[in-house]
């Protein structure tokens, strides 16, 4: 391992070892691991117990596709009390040092990463050595250099490497993507995405360049990114960008606040975007072409989404988001269904090929150039 690798792991704590805990009379994956009657479930370990770990496995207690049924954690308190909340014995339970050894373990299919932005690359080239399916929170990796270095390890070991975008299974988002699609909004003209909220802790990890990549640009303007992108459906040809820091003691180099930034897209439509982490407020995409319009507010939380058309309120119920997105994933690593949206790793560089711009495009003071 590198010294920034080995220091990314130690500074997450990400490489605590303790021994497994001892398994618990009658405490079997036997149950959760029945076939459905869509067919055999997806067997899943989430690593990284955090507040996100959890709403994906409280989520996933509703699915019927995927299952969880292991846990990998530097922290042996989250095991145990993993271990008792989900019913997974600890022949299932890991480490970051010997997580390796999922290779041998049959009740394991998959594993999703959730673990800090800076972590990614490494844990995922590991999954996917051991021969296990990986799904990776976004954005996948700190740049496209390593995002596509984990593609390329994915389709080395013959593995799929899907990313948790969740909103491409929303069904409002997915009504305003079809709309678009059948031309009922007619020329796509302009889109705006607003991703923002005011960031708390300050010594959280997302402020913290080496762990987090960068700063609001990475956790929550990738959603207006990713969001003009399947709401326009072209990918942009060039990029604008400025960056306006307030607070440069909360907000250190290479942690962005706020960022302005303009995409342009080859059949003429324009996105303009906020990210930030300084405003609340700001969940809210608008796509507008010369038949209609689309507009999502809120647009990416957990929902409700609420959204309406030229046609007017969108009415598609709400469902559990990491809810849908773990059964469609199941599915797509399963049967090889092919999403609406697509949520693969070469989707996740794209994002990636985005953000390095809006960066280059911040630090220069000039327009970039997409190919």
């Amino acid at each position: 391992m590198n010294p920034r690798r080995h220091f990314l792991q130690k500074l997450a704590a990400a490489a605590i070892a303790f021994p497994l805990l001892p398994a618990e009379a009658h405490l079997s994956i036997e149950k959760q691991a029945t076939e459905t009657n869509d067919g055999p479930p997806l067997r899943v370990a989430i690593m990284g117990l955090g507040s996100y770990g959890t709403r994906v496995a409280e989520a996933m207690k509703d699915c019927k596709r995927a299952r969880l049924t292991g846990v990998i954690s530097g922290t042996p308190s989250k095991i145990t009390s993993w271990q008792s909340k989900y019913n997974i014995p600890a022949k299932n339970c890991y480490n970051y040092e010997n997580f390796d050894a999922i290779k041998d373990n049959p009740d394991i299919d998959a594993v999703y990463v959730i673990t800090p932005n800076g972590l990614h690359h490494d844990q995922v080239i590991r999954v996917a050595k051991a021969g296990k399916h990986v799904i990776c929170e976004k954005p996948m990796a700190v740049n496209a250099k390593e995002g596509q270095e984990m593609v390329d390890a994915c389709k080395k070991a013959n593995v799929k490497l899907l990313v948790g975008y969740r909103m491409h299974f929303e069904p409002k988002t997915l009504e305003i993507v079809r709309m678009r699609k059948d031309g009922e909004l007619g020329k796509i003209l302009f889109f705006q995405g607003l991703s923002g909220f005011t960031i708390g802790d300050p010594t959280q990890w997302r402020l913290n360049k080496q762990l987090a990549g960068g700063g609001a640009m990475m956790d929550i303007g990738i959603y207006s990114i990713n969001g003009a992108r399947y709401m326009i459906g072209e990918e942009p040809v060039w990029i604008t960008a400025q960056e306006t820091k307030t607070n440069p003691q909360k907000f250190k180099p290479g942690v962005d606040e706020t960022i302005q930034f303009e995409m342009g897209f080859p059949g003429g439509a324009v996105a303009s975007c906020l990210s930030t982490y300084n405003m609340n407020n700001l969940d809210r995409f608008f796509v507008n072409g010369d038949k209609g319009f689309g507009e999502l507010q809120p647009a990416t939380g957990y929902g409700p989404i609420k959204g309406k058309t030229n046609k007017g309120e969108l009415t598609q119920p709400h469902t559990t988001h990491q809810t849908i997105q773990m059964d469609e994933m199941a599915a797509i690593i399963l049967d090889g269904k092919q999403p609406i949206v697509p949520v693969d790793g070469e989707e996740g560089v794209r994002d990636l090929k985005i953000i390095d711009a809006i960066y280059q495009a911040v630090k220069t003071g000039k327009k970039v150039e997409l190919k």
